[in-house]
């Protein structure tokens, strides 16, 4: 790890820190806290995605579906018109937006060809918005003198990498220029997470090995067509599944390649200085 020790953590000059683990559980909070109060460049992953690698799919959805107004087209086709995404740290409905979800086409959803499609663009964004981490960290000390600095990962980063090989690539570019940490949620949280998200289903990233499996389970438990699926349906059906897939490679992302601090910690911080503190008990105790 890049700290070892919580010595070394309090008497580095640059602290730099990955937050990892699932969506809603603090790590855009405690960015934002970092953030807001001088001390650290926030680089969020999913905000370069939908930024550098997919704004131009994103852009070109919103075009489609406007085109299919007769009055917006002509507007469109004439470059009288501009339409963009209004994408920031706190808002990626952008992103969710496009990357959609499964099902009848009558009730918002897409192809499930097409979403795998959207899935394999979504992951290949994920992998390169992951590796520019230290060209921002670079970026961030040079252009804004910035000495601290968070990346903020996207639940999904534990679908493409491998935690148990010492030499995934992604891993151990990450490793050697930040400190990995898990913000671990108990049951309360999983239960608090499951309920949130079966009153409002998101778009998410799923396994590519996975995904298909998903998708016939549902069609099959519900005796539904594939064209008849409804996809908030479907999203609350996989997301659970999703949850007990993740837990173990967040645990063994902690265990071979960084620390965990619990998220009923994480929710009492309110200063950098505190933040430090819970990291450097974090090493104190790994």
């Amino acid at each position: 790890m890049l700290y070892e020790t919580a010595t070394d953590w309090n008497d580095a000059a640059q602290k730099r820190v990955m937050l990892f683990g699932m969506s809603g559980l603090g790590k855009t909070h405690l960015s934002n806290i970092l953030r807001a109060q001088g001390v650290g460049f926030h680089y969020s992953v999913d905000y370069r995605i939908g930024t550098r690698y997919m704004g131009e799919h994103i852009v070109d959805n919103f075009k489609r579906e406007a085109m299919r107004n007769p009055f917006l087209a002509d507007l469109l086709r004439s470059d009288s018109l501009f339409i963009g995404s209004n994408i920031t740290f706190n808002n990626l409905s952008p992103l969710s937006t496009y990357m959609g979800k499964p099902g009848n086409p009558a009730l918002g959803g897409i192809g499930f060809t097409e979403y795998q499609r959207r899935q394999g663009l979504h992951r290949e964004a994920e992998i390169a918005a992951l590796l520019d981490t230290p060209l921002f960290i670079t970026r961030a000390h040079e252009l804004y003198g910035y000495d601290h600095f968070v990346c903020d990962s996207g639940g999904s980063i534990c679908e493409v990498i491998d935690p148990a090989n010492p030499n995934d690539p992604i891993l151990s570019r990450l490793a050697s220029n930040l400190l990995l940490v898990w913000i671990r949620g108990d049951d309360a949280h999983i239960g608090e997470l499951t309920k949130r998200f079966e009153t409002a289903p998101k778009p998410m990233y799923f396994d590519p090995a996975a995904l298909p499996g998903l998708w016939r389970d549902y069609c099959r438990e519900n005796n539904v067509n594939e064209a008849d699926v409804d996809p908030d349906a479907f999203m609350r059906f996989a997301y659970r599944r999703c949850l007990d897939h993740r837990l173990p490679l967040y645990r063994s992302m902690a265990e071979n390649w960084g620390v965990s601090i619990a998220a009923t910690e994480v929710a009492r911080i309110g200063t950098a200085a505190e933040f430090d503190a819970l990291i450097a008990a974090a090493l104190a105790g790994s």
